[in-house]
């Protein structure tokens, strides 16, 4: 929920605002351009989700029982589980950012991701929710970046709870590269087309 919410809408505001305030206008001019952008945007809020979720994690260990993270594979798994579904999610916030016209429309997004959320899951396991519903839920990042986090923090008893009854890190990896590859290369476009569309505004707003 943190890399959903942190994250994914942190960056998709952000990039909002600096449309608006022309900062990324100002952005072509940076080596690269809208690759060099997206890349310094992407990398300055994977860390703040990194260390978000660091601090949570260490209180939680603190306050809670029944984390598996004793395990010799488990920060293993976690070390890349969790970088790589941040760099599949955060694309997503971009591609929002650039392509929403109004501040005002991320109450509607905030609104489909919670509901994104319900089919995720996040709260409930998936395997309790109708065949359609899990392939909705399978389609998006989310689910899979919180089985890969389970896998990694729970006891290997509470995969009986999951689609499959184990963990399925194998796809895990591969889903989440897949949206990180694919997200990535759509988000560098969309910021491009939206970096263009800023100029050519100012453009007619300066012109008499």
């Amino acid at each position: 929920m943190n890399i959903l919410f942190t994250g994914l809408m942190g960056i998709a505001s952000t990039l909002m605002l600096e449309r608006e305030d022309g900062t990324l206008h100002r952005a072509r001019a940076i080596p690269h351009g809208a690759i060099g952008y997206f890349l310094g945007k992407l990398i300055s809020q994977a860390l703040l989700c990194l260390v978000t979720f660091t601090v949570v994690l260490a209180l939680s260990m603190i306050l809670f029982d029944g984390f598996a993270l004793h395990r010799a594979n488990s920060l293993l798994t976690l070390s890349w589980v969790l970088p790589l579904g941040i760099v599949a999610m955060l694309p997503i916030g971009v591609v929002l950012g650039s392509a929403l016209r109004h501040p005002r429309q991320l109450s509607f997004v905030s609104l489909l991701l919670m509901c994104l959320t319900a089919v995720s899951g996040v709260f409930y396991p998936l395997s309790l929710q109708s065949p359609m519903l899990q392939l909705i839920g399978q389609a998006f990042p989310l689910y899979w970046l919180g089985l890969g986090v389970r896998g990694a923090m729970l006891p290997d008893a509470f995969a009986a709870d999951e689609l499959g009854e184990s963990w399925r890190l194998l796809e895990t990896a591969g889903v989440l590269s897949l949206w990180a590859v694919v997200g990535s290369a759509l988000a560098v476009y969309v910021l491009r087309k939206s970096s263009r569309r800023a100029v050519g505004s100012r453009m007619k707003e300066s012109s008499p």
